[in-house]
This record gives structure tokens, C-alpha cells and sequence, in this order.
């Protein structure tokens, strides 16, 4: 595994003109490699599509949806008795609903620490093998404007990016 500095940009072009920047700065081109990373949830990484079997913050949102239904039944069928025996089932099915929705609501982490995902975009990454090639590809990137310069660790073989995973959580630069 080696040091990879990678940018991402906005426009073919930009990615032409890095490419040829790094290449004048004395990269070999074998290990620049430029691909497009699709938008989170568009990665096609399980057989039926999609990145991930459940969201990240919402691992606990099945249990808050059985306990909303069942308390939502409840005082939906008790505040439905006074109409009748049909007014309780009613009652009690509306609660359940509602109790439904508000318990997976309730169920998810909004305060959890959910790491950064990449943003989807052109992205140009280059292996470097010292510090002082590392610099020179953040400098280059930064000139000619790329966003989210980041660090990471892989192998680029013959212009791929081996190892490369879309749901690994940026490190900035």
C-alpha cells in the first residue's frame, strides 16, 4: 500500500489539465488514475443495487417502530372504546400508525458521529512514494481548483485504483 493524494473535480477538463500537470511534475502516468465516483447509494455494491443493507443512524429505528405500534394501538384503541367496539379497532389501528411512524422516527440517530461521505464527481488520485511528493500533488491539485483534496492508502496498478472503496470515509487535507 502506498500514500494516495486525491482531487476532485467538476469538469472533464479540469481532470485533463491535472493529469497533464502531475505528468509534467514527473509522474509516471501509470499512477495517476481519473474515474468518476457515482453519488452515495448509486455504488451497485449488492446484488438488488445499492451501497449499504441499512442507512448509517438508523440501525435502532425497527425496534422504536415496534414500540410506537404497539403503544400507539393501545391508546388508540382505549381513546376509540368510547365510540364503540368499530371506534376502538379504528382507534387502534390509526394509533398504530401513527405510533409506527413517530417510534422508527425516534429510533434513528440524528446526534450520532456519521462519517463524511465522498461526494460524487470526477476524481483524479495519484500515488506518491515521499512527503515532498505528496506536497507537490496537494499544491497541484489546490492550483487548479479541485475540492476535496484528500489523503488515503491503496494501490494504483497501470492507471486503476486497485482497492479503491466509495463508501471509505474521506481524510482531508
Amino acid at each position: 500500500m502506498t500514500v494516495i493524494i486525491a482531487g476532485r473535480f467538476a469538469q472533464q477538463d479540469e481532470v485533463e489539465q491535472a493529469i497533464g500537470a502531475l505528468q509534467r511534475a514527473g509522474v509516471p502516468s501509470d499512477q495517476i488514475s481519473s474515474f468518476y465516483v457515482n453519488p452515495a447509494g448509486q455504488h451497485d455494491l449488492f446484488p438488488i443495487g445499492g451501497d449499504r443493507d441499512e442507512s448509517p443512524g438508523s440501525e435502532d429505528s425497527d425496534k422504536g417502530t415496534a414500540l410506537g405500534l404497539g403503544a400507539g394501538g393501545i391508546i388508540g384503541g382505549a381513546a376509540g372504546a368510547a365510540a364503540g367496539p368499530l371506534g376502538a379497532i379504528t382507534g387502534a389501528l390509526v394509533g398504530a400508525h401513527i405510533g409506527s411512524l413517530v417510534g422508527s422516527l425516534s429510533g434513528t440517530d440524528e446526534d450520532k458521529d456519521i462519517p463524511p461521505l465522498r461526494q460524487s464527481g470526477m476524481l483524479v488520485a495519484v500515488s506518491v512514494s515521499s512527503g515532498q511528493e505528496e506536497e507537490k500533488a496537494i499544491d497541484t491539485f489546490r492550483a487548479l481548483g479541485a475540492t476535496c483534496v484528500e489523503r488515503s492508502e491503496g494501490k494504483i496498478v497501470n492507471g486503476d485504483w486497485a482497492n479503491f472503496d466509495p463508501l471509505s470515509s474521506p481524510k482531508f487535507v
